[in-house]
């Protein structure tokens, strides 16, 4: 069995519940400004003549620059600590965010939303905080608050849905953009908390070990690569929601409000979801809670799309939505750490995380190119659908065990 890394001796200040705070502001941060994305479409496309594909691409790149981009900021939080992947990729967040404000062409819109934003994300998101606490956190306080650091980033989208149509009501689109930018400023000083050590540090609890030994490990171990496709899905689902759903509302018949609320909600109910998986995922098989929150997703989407559109149709699909949305992560990210240990876990839950914005790239991209072709969602609508059913079922022949190590590989 692999043996759990153990929190170092003394850390001073960082108390188990400092860094869990910390890291949970973070995600909240980083999640946030993102998640209200969706309310920028309608303004920013109306202000300078764009179709719905323009925004659409910009917000796929972001997704699949993200997922890109995690495994490298894994690789780096691996292997020279966190706080300066955290601080740079606040930086590039914050740049980004102010600068879309003056994007007036498709090209500069791709380059601030899309190149600077997807960077960003992948420095200072919340799969850099999951991995952190996995490699912080005494055994008992793990998965509960890789729960809560995943709850937290839902929080930030329940915060920030409401305060972000309000800001572009009140202020306007470029404003709110501006104050989202600042905002994420903060992440610098909040990062110092969740400092790990670099891989040179010598703790003895795992055997020393290349990341090129680990990545060729990973991939060859089914389990993961089954993993690896499943999780494909979530950002698949998540990112054409979150960019669409407000204007798939309009498209219905329903005000940009209910369409505010509908993310605010998921965001609220997402963080019992989290956390309660945190919960049973210590109890549980994971495989089968992945396995039954994609189910649901496909039965969920099903029904929003066949019953007719109400503000309280609206409403309960976020409820549902929310208790599966973010609450793959504590199951996913768990099964890495059981078969493969904490030691590179930032780097192997970054590619796993690469095929989520893989995913999330094409949910993003084809509902704007389909839109603008058909005139409708329905097409992205039901291909989510298939890829639920498909991921619940890819997900239940992985075995939750360590993977097996004839001897210690050198570094």
């Amino acid at each position: 069995m692999h043996a759990p890394t153990p929190v170092a001796r003394s850390m001073g200040w960082r108390t188990p519940a400092v860094v869990l705070l910390a890291g949970c502001l973070i995600a909240l941060l980083g999640f946030g400004p993102r998640s209200s994305f969706g309310f920028f479409l309608t303004p920013m496309s109306n202000a300078n003549g764009w179709g719905r594909d323009v925004f659409a691409l910009a917000f796929a790149i972001q997704n699949l620059l993200w997922g890109i981009g995690q495994p490298l900021a894994g690789a780096i939080a691996d292997r020279f600590g966190t706080v300066r992947v955290l601080s740079g990729g606040a930086l590039l967040y914050a740049a980004g965010l102010a600068l879309m404000s003056y994007s007036t062409t498709p090209t500069t819109l791709h380059i601030t939303a899309g190149v600077l934003i997807g960077f960003g994300l992948s420095g200072c998101s919340f799969n850099l905080i999951v991995a952190a606490f996995g490699k912080l956190m005494p055994e008992r306080w793990r998965m509960l608050s890789i729960g809560a650091g995943t709850a937290a980033g839902s929080f930030g989208q329940f915060l920030f849905a409401p305060f972000g149509v309000a800001l572009i009501t009140h202020t306007g689109w470029q404003n709110a953009l501006m104050v989202f930018g600042a905002l994420m400023l903060l992440v610098l000083p909040l990062s110092l908390a969740l400092a790990t050590p670099p891989a040179t540090a010598k703790s003895g609890a795992e055997p020393t070990q290349s990341l090129s030994a680990a990545l060729k490990e990973a991939f060859a171990h089914r389990s993961y690569v089954f993993l690896v496709l499943g999780f494909f899905t979530c950002g698949f689902q998540l990112a054409f929601i979150t960019l669409h759903l407000p204007a798939y509302l309009i498209d219905r018949g329903l005000s940009a409000q209910v369409g505010g609320w509908t993310l605010a909600v998921i965001g609220l109910f997402n963080i019992v979801g989290c956390l309660s998986v945190g919960w049973l995922a210590n109890r549980f098989p994971r495989r089968y809670l992945l396995s039954l929150n994609y189910f649901l997703r496909a039965v969920a989407i099903t029904a929003f799309i066949t019953l007719p559109a109400s503000p309280a149709a609206a409403l309960v699909f976020g409820a549902v939505m929310g208790l599966l949305w973010l609450s793959t992560v504590p199951p996913t990210s768990g099964l890495v750490t059981v078969m493969f240990g904490t030691r590179w876990l930032a780097t192997l839950y970054g590619f796993v995380f690469f095929s989520h914005q893989v995913g999330g790239f094409l949910g993003a991209w084809m509902g704007g190119i389909l839109y603008e072709r058909t005139g409708s969602y329905d097409i992205v609508w039901w291909f989510a659908v298939l890829t639920g059913i498909l991921s619940a079922l890819i997900n239940l022949p992985i075995v939750e065990k360590p993977v097996e190590r004839p001897a210690v590989v050198a570094a």
